[in-house]
């Protein structure tokens, strides 16, 4: 199923508050009565062409967004790293988390602004030391993510907090896809139009049952927080006005704009 998070229009006559819903083949929503992570999926008798609505991150993150660094070789080459040995994490705030759309914010704190698309998995329910033939269980779906950079903070600090953390820094979307079944799929990253980033899955050097595990022997994860899985080879800075789209087949595509860099 794709579960959308979404705004109706006016017309649709069930408020303008956010809502959730399933897309059917028909590019039509069919919407939900509640948050289908903690409801379960109650349909209502109402349906919304997809094209009407304003679709919304289809996931906050309860308390974070957990992301692996240089998970894929050639981006480890590029950053001028060796291999890791085990998974490098670090967390980016809920705050981060943005639609599809949705413009992100240049801070004023930085010069250059980058992309980085990501495979992303949403996790369904508590789950602590999560064995690897395990993992289905605690997964809900996969989604796409623009883990954003602001790489000269990351150079300055030599850690990562400042630089990923902004607010804006972490699009989600356009849904969560809960039969996604990762395999050979590919990932791309467009700016205005140009591929950059192109990588199938398979190239993870740590795979999803390893990455959960390992997460789950350091933290607990919640329902509805999410793992960012890596970024593949080709990341480069956004500029002002660019639109950035994030592409894999099964999941759609994420396409946000960059704003304006402040004077």
């Amino acid at each position: 199923m794709r579960i959308v998070r979404f705004t109706p229009p006016e017309s649709a006559g069930i408020g303008s508050d956010q809502h959730f819903g399933i897309v059917n083949d028909q590019d039509q929503i069919l919407v939900l009565r509640g948050d289908p992570m903690y409801s379960g999926i109650v349909p209502t008798e109402t349906k919304i062409a997809l094209a009407d609505v304003k679709l919304l991150a289809p996931v906050i993150p309860r308390s974070k967004v957990v992301c692996i660094g240089k998970n894929y070789a050639d981006h480890a080459a590029e950053m001028g790293s060796e291999l890791p040995k085990e998974p490098i994490i670090f967390i980016k705030p809920n705050t981060t988390v943005v639609g599809p759309g949705d413009t992100i914010v240049w801070p004023r704190m930085s010069q250059r602004v980058d992309f980085e698309g990501e495979l992303a998995i949403v996790i369904g329910r508590i789950c602590k030391d999560v064995p690897k033939e395990k993992v289905n269980d605690v997964i809900f779906g996969y989604t796409l993510a623009n883990d954003v950079t602001a790489r000269d903070l990351q150079n300055v600090d030599g850690q990562w907090t400042r630089a990923k953390s902004f607010d804006t820094f972490c699009p989600l979307g356009p849904w969560i896809e809960t039969e996604f079944v990762p395999g050979s799929q590919v990932i791309t990253t467009t700016v205005n139009g140009e591929t950059k980033q192109k990588e199938p899955i398979t190239s993870l050097i740590f795979d999803i049952p390893t990455i959960i595990n390992f997460v789950t022997q350091v933290m607990t994860l919640l329902p509805g927080d999410v793992i960012l899985t890596g970024t593949p080879a080709g990341i480069g800075p956004m500029p002002a006005g660019a639109e950035v789209s994030i592409s894999l087949d099964g999941l759609g595509t994420l396409t946000n704009k960059m704003g304006p860099q402040p004077k």
